[in-house]
């Protein structure tokens, strides 16, 4: 059914008349051409398509529009600020903690929220806060030393 949802994405209100049972991701991706979240699994299972709403990692595959309504969304294009990246993202580009670079836009915002939770993680609470993500790379040695580095300079 065909509603009025609107929402914050990145720090702008937006107001869209769509089906509430759309995913997320689809409307990230086509109404609002915000590219950098990526499908993959359409099951919530390799985190690739992860945003933050309210602060927190969620997977825009398995989440419908309508659950965000009155929220705030944030995708990747949305964590710099006044065009200075991330420590996250600094640090990924430091640490050359990408290959394809596929997953990474989900890897940095599930980092994001797993450093909200806990400021200063070990490395085995950063391997296990990170586990539901997948690298098909191979380059999670190097994810998550970025993430150790971006939690030292975010203290």
């Amino acid at each position: 059914m065909r509603g009025d949802i609107s929402f914050e994405i990145n720090g702008r209100p937006v107001r869209l008349e769509l089906d509430g049972n759309r995913r997320l991701i689809w409307v990230l991706r086509t109404e609002l051409a915000l590219t950098g979240t990526k499908p993959s699994c359409a099951r919530g299972l390799c985190g690739a398509c992860t945003v933050l709403v309210n602060d927190r990692p969620v997977r825009s595959c398995v989440t419908s529009v309508e659950s965000v309504r009155g929220k705030k969304v944030v995708t990747i294009e949305g964590l710099a600020r006044d065009g200075k990246l991330h420590p996250l993202q600094k640090a990924f580009i430091e640490h050359d903690a990408l290959q394809c670079g596929f997953c990474t836009p989900g890897m940095i915002l599930t980092a994001y929220g797993l450093l909200r939770e806990k400021r200063r993680p070990s490395r085995e609470e950063i391997i296990r806060g990170m586990d539901g993500n997948l690298c098909r790379c191979g380059a999670h040695k190097r994810i998550v030393d970025a993430i150790e580095s971006a939690a030292a300079e975010m203290k």
